[in-house]
């Protein structure tokens, strides 16, 4: 399998894990000379163009689409055009119109779209779908996600002030799916109404950002993300799952502690009235019968799913409609806050 890295800053982490997976990285490409010229110093033998166009001809199987957060969509439209699967890094889309148009040339392809949305595959999420598909929580009413990074105010103006980068140049409800996804994969179901809360000082540019999502089953779903204080240096996420009768929720701790899960059923639910509480730790992921570091596990089961499904056809892991769905919550949310944080339907393309 053959694939093209568009975008560098992510993209080169992605590439050296495609390389350990043994994956041939064919192609690089990146508008800084500086990027191209480290990725072309790690990949010798691969093609390195400051142009994404020049990789439409370039006879690659895959793409991986790892641009600026809000310049996606074109470029997975064009690759799916020529007949090239794409692996596209969030956001999906920036728009309800550019989401129809990319679910428009997926489905219309004869390649594939998959959505590198990693904390979908976490350590953590993986454990909480375990609890979930047992049934042992019982109906799912309420779930909850963080994704938060603890920055001095001077360091978060840097980042989401800088006109110049595409952190001050989106919305600050748009960089949700490392919230949104896990939550939509864990429940099944669809985002309809989302209200936006805007949190700290900042005008129209907060911090962070609280979304409350209807869902297409009932469920809430709460869902956090920015710059708010507080946070352990792990992996920045949190997630929590109530249901009937237990609950489930990945442990606020640093290090390894932060990818486990406790789990809560109560005594009451229970035929001998005992509750039953426990932390249940993920087991490794291996790669060439070795364990990987736990912040890598997501990129690499994207990326071996990205495989499977280029190579055996097998479905991509996130398709384009969820894809679109959970980046569209970041522009409805957008609108909400406009709004005063008014209730703003959720684009429906789930079907």
């Amino acid at each position: 399998m053959r694939i093209g890295i568009v975008g560098l800053a992510r993209g080169l982490y992605m590439a050296e894990w495609a390389h350990r997976l043994g994956i041939e990285v064919q192609a690089v490409c990146d508008r800084d000379a500086e990027r191209l010229a480290v990725a072309q110093a790690g990949f010798p033998a691969a093609r390195a163009t400051g142009s994404w166009a020049d990789l439409l001809d370039a006879g690659l199987d895959g793409v991986v689409i790892a641009n600026d957060f809000d310049a996606h969509a074109a470029l997975s439209i064009a690759f799916l055009d020529r007949g090239i699967h794409v692996l596209s890094e969030t956001a999906a889309c920036v728009s309800e119109e550019e989401g129809r148009r990319l679910i428009a040339a997926a489905e219309g392809s004869t390649a594939t779209y998959s959505f590198a949305e990693n904390y979908v595959f976490h350590p953590h999420t993986r454990l909480l779908r375990a609890s979930v598909a047992s049934g042992e929580l019982g109906g799912i009413t309420l779930v909850e996600a963080d994704y938060l990074h603890s920055l001095s105010p001077e360091d978060t103006a840097a980042l989401i002030g800088d006109p110049a980068h595409w952190r001050g140049r989106i919305p600050p409800t748009a960089y949700c799916t490392h919230t949104v996804s896990p939550l939509l994969e864990l429940t099944g179901a669809w985002p309809v109404e989302v209200s936006a809360f805007p949190v700290g000082p900042g005008g129209d540019r907060p911090a962070a950002v609280v979304l409350a999502i209807r869902l297409s089953d009932g469920t809430l779903a709460l869902a956090r993300h920015g710059f708010l204080t507080g946070e352990t240096s792990s992996h920045w996420s949190w997630i929590s799952i109530r249901g009937g009768h237990g609950m489930a929720e990945s442990l606020r701790s640093a290090g390894e502690e932060a990818w486990s899960v406790r789990v809560r059923e109560e005594g009451w639910a229970q035929a001998d009235g005992q509750t039953r509480e426990a932390v249940r730790v993920p087991g490794p992921y291996l790669v060439n019968d070795e364990p990987i570091d736990r912040m890598a596990e997501g990129t690499v089961a994207v990326l071996e799913g990205f495989r499977a499904t280029v190579e055996r056809g097998t479905p991509p892991l996130i398709p384009v409609r969820p894809a679109v769905a959970a980046s569209l919550v970041g522009v409805a949310g957008a609108e909400s806050l406009a709004k005063g944080s008014g209730p703003v339907p959720v684009p429906d393309v789930s079907a």
